[in-house]
């Protein structure tokens, strides 16, 4: 339903209070062109209808305008909330977008009898501790290789440790003190979990000071093989703290964001400072930021990263923003203070511009990929002769298929358009009621499955379609097209060369032409390698991890007396199949449900 095109700014602005509160532009259509806050919502709102508009894209989305919507709120700071909860669910064409990444890593302790530690990724709980977030999974598992070398922690899953019965290499080769076979008594287990706990906390030198008082008491009582177990560990201490040049000397945790622009690209970096220490930084571009100043990017990227994110004490920037509303929104978010501050002292301004350094090196990388990528895409449509609409993104699609000897099939579709690849739009298929092994008939129902959408809804129509596979697969594929009547989508199938080797590939065309073999360092011939690969590991992934599930369910269910609710607690108690022939009659047992009859009746069929 398309609303009235005239928009009287004038009688809108007389209706407006001066109340805090959210508006929200809509244009003719309906759709939500732009959400922000306003501390007044009649001044706010009546700053875009001025005669002259200093940003351009400003300008352009205030043309499109034919209603806005305003919601009041009791302050500011829920003002904010209701904005960045609207941008999330909207995404706005004209707000700046950040890649909602919820992913980051941790470090996990766990409240076990011996704790675990280990790698972790998702919604944390009180079920165990958590450490960071990091920026990345390298400087987890760095620290994490760290602890171990230092309190020699395990790391093994339950499953795996309740079942042992002599200690793993990690214990031959001192990262692990084999708890799971009472190698180290759980008094001194603790200890070494505690002060794992006070280094992932940044409190270092008192680390070191309990491990010094340690070592001389045990010297002290001629116990020097323990003294020179803390003599070690001291010394792995110090060279963490030699090697960490960036360390703050105190054990505090702050967030580096700076914003910097550079021949019209953008790019917001985040350095993360965890107990001290310099953990690294994740450089970030944001969506829908033309015309807009590194202060707007950076504004945005601080409201949308923490609504999502733990809020540390201190967050330095290298563009303050004009007042304190953000950080007082910050400190309401996080339950107490928050510094949103430009660097003051000298290791500060240094985080500050190593930060801003990895952010040109970013956008430098960035750029050069998209040309790279750009002349790509040119070259393959030139080669394929693809009629692409001016201002229109390129969109390929590609097919393929996995199994084991016709055994979980599983078909694979990857999306690449703009510059890289859509992993949002990747989809899997597991393939059923074929004869095992037929790939044609496999790549067939997967054509039909991914395209059928088409003909009901408008799902994006690809420029080519990529089949892994030479002329009977491209035949399938062209049937199924047929079939829905889609036969216009040009389709390209590619075969793979002698000994699978790269570069030799054939390119078999679905209209009849002779294949092509492009030379092997022909840019469109590496673009489709790329989209080729990629579909080869996504779908990969997804037939092992098929092929993997039934594994772990395939010869319980052979056994009698083994329903759904007893093989799902014989697995989340064992871990899996392995764990599960690794377990012993009693400890079969402890599982709810199974009796000491059926436990016997599990050994023998799994052993």
């Amino acid at each position: 339903m398309l609303m009235e095109t005239t928009f009287d700014a004038r009688s809108l602005l007389a209706t407006l209070t001066e109340l805090p509160g959210v508006y929200r532009m809509i244009d003719a259509a309906g759709t939500v062109l732009y959400v922000g806050k306003a501390k007044n919502l009649r001044k706010r709102v009546a700053s875009y209808f001025r005669d002259r508009h200093p940003s351009p894209r400003i300008a352009l989305m205030i043309a499109q305008i034919a209603a806005v919507e305003t919601t009041v709120t009791r302050s500011e700071a829920e003002a904010l909330l209701l904005e960045n909860n609207l941008i999330k669910s909207l995404s706005p064409r004209y707000n700046i977008l950040f890649r909602d990444d919820k992913s980051y890593p941790y470090i996990v302790l766990t409240h076990d009898h011996y704790p675990r530690l280990g790698f972790f990724r998702g919604a944390v709980d009180k079920r165990a501790d958590y450490f960071g977030p990091f920026p990345s999974s390298q400087a987890v598992r760095e620290s994490i290789q760290l602890l171990q070398k230092m309190f020699r922690l395990r790391t093994c899953e339950n499953a795996v440790f309740s079942n042992r019965s002599r200690p793993c290499l990690l214990y031959q080769i001192k990262r692990c003190s084999g708890p799971c076979v009472g190698l180290t008594a759980p008094e001194r287990y603790a200890e070494d979990v505690e002060m794992a706990s006070m280094f992932l906390q940044g409190r270092q030198q008192d680390v070191i000071g309990r491990l010094s008082a340690a070592m001389d008491q045990a010297a002290a009582r001629l116990a020097f093989e323990q003294a020179a177990i803390c003599r070690d560990q001291i010394q792995s201490l110090r060279q963490v703290q030699e090697r960490q040049y960036v360390d703050s000397g105190k054990g505090s945790d702050m967030d580096i964001v700076v914003a910097v622009e550079e021949s019209g690209v953008l790019c917001v970096n985040l350095a993360m400072v965890r107990g001290g220490r310099h953990l690294g930084d994740r450089p970030q571009f944001p969506r829908n930021s033309a015309d807009s100043s590194a202060l707007e990017a950076l504004t945005a990227f601080l409201t949308q990263h923490y609504l999502a994110h733990p809020v540390p004490p201190r967050i330095l920037v290298n563009l303050p923003p004009a007042d304190d509303e953000l950080a007082e929104w910050l400190g309401e978010l996080a339950a107490r203070p928050v510094r949103v501050v430009a660097p003051r002292l000298t290791i500060q301004r240094i985080w500050v511009e190593m930060a801003e350094q990895n952010a040109r090196l970013a956008i430098a990388a960035r750029r050069s990929a998209l040309s790279r990528q750009g002349e790509r895409v040119d070259a393959l449509c030139e080669v394929l002769q693809l009629d692409v609409e001016d201002g229109k993104e390129v969109r390929i699609e590609c097919f393929d298929i996995s199994h084991t000897q016709g055994d979980a099939t599983v078909a694979a579709c990857v999306v690449y358009q703009g510059s890289g690849m859509r992993k949002s739009d990747y989809r899997r298929f597991n393939i059923q009621d074929i004869q095992p092994g037929d790939d044609y008939a496999a790549i067939r129902q997967a054509v039909l499955r991914r395209y059928a959408k088409l003909l009901t809804s408008d799902g994006a129509a690809p420029t080519l379609i990529l089949i892994d596979g030479g002329s009977g697969q491209v035949s399938a594929a062209v049937s199924a097209l047929d079939e829905l009547g889609l036969s216009h989508l040009p389709l390209l199938g590619v075969a793979k060369g002698e000994a699978r080797k790269p570069g030799l590939e054939t390119l078999i065309f679905a209209d009849g032409r002779e294949p092509l073999q492009l030379a092997s360092e022909h840019p469109a011939l590496h673009l489709i390698q790329e989209v080729r690969d990629e579909a080869h590991r996504f779908a990969i992934s997804g037939h092992r991890a098929r092929r993997g599930k039934t594994a772990r369910t395939s010869r319980l269910e052979e056994i009698s007396g083994i329903g759904p609710k007893r093989r799902k607690g014989l697995i989340s108690r064992f871990g899996g199949l392995q764990g599960i022939s690794d377990a012993g009659i009693d400890q079969l047992t402890a599982v709810p449900g199974i009796s000491r009859e059926l436990a016997e009746k599990i050994y023998a069929a799994l052993h």
